[in-house]
């Protein structure tokens, strides 16, 4: 009675194995390198107003980023600002800052404030937000980008607020040439007025708005 023999597949030698996988280490660096790298690397972070929990456990880190290729796949799979629920936040910031007053680079900063009525969430809410990002990664504020913590987006009932964020409201060189940049890129008229004003005034305001310590 004869015996079946079974076939297997030859197992390359060891030194094709290596030249495999030197092949593949080289296809990575290859995929890695073609990716155009960012001056900083970006965290953003996400916030839903939940009042069972306490304000810093309801803000989540979503992901950071530091190529452009990683920023636009990363805006591309999350919602829109404006599908957001209100009481919801986007925070771009800095890897290593966190989009709170408290932090230790925003504590004696401020921010440019957008106010939007409600009627502008449809139409202008979402452009002014991707804007602002690529403000933000695209460091378009020349030398002072290095004065720019983060910025933040507020979807709220009563009208929606977008702000950048700066480390240190008495750099005023700095604070203006960013007011006036951030005005054009967003289109802003010349006539319409924004404000800035300190994280210290608008955490001890006792009106309805703080005072602008500058204004673009």
């Amino acid at each position: 009675m004869a015996t079946a023999v079974l076939m297997s597949s030859p197992i390359p030698p060891d030194s094709e194995i290596e030249k495999c996988e030197r092949n593949l280490e080289k296809m990575g660096n290859v995929l890695q390198f073609s990716k155009h790298p960012l001056q900083n690397r970006w965290a953003l972070w996400f916030f839903k107003n939940d009042k069972s929990k306490t304000w810093q456990a309801n803000l989540r880190l979503i992901s950071k980023f530091d190529t452009v290729e990683d920023f636009w796949a990363l805006y591309n799979h999350i919602q829109l600002s404006s599908n957001l629920m209100s009481g919801c936040d986007y925070s771009l910031f800095k890897d290593g800052i966190e989009p709170m007053w408290e932090d230790k680079l925003n504590r004696r900063g401020g921010r440019w404030l957008i106010t939007l009525s409600k009627q502008q969430r449809r139409a202008d809410l979402d452009r002014f937000w991707l804007e602002t990002l690529l403000c933000l990664v695209g460091e378009a504020f020349g030398d002072h980008s290095d004065d720019v913590c983060g910025a933040v987006i507020n979807v709220r009932a009563k009208g929606d607020k977008i702000a950048i964020w700066s480390r240190d409201y008495e750099h005023k060189d700095a604070i203006t040439h960013i007011g006036r940049v951030y005005k054009d890129r967003l289109g802003v008229p010349q006539k319409v007025i924004i404000g800035y004003q300190s994280h210290a005034d608008t955490a001890t305001k006792s009106g309805s708005s703080s005072k602008n310590k500058f204004v673009a």
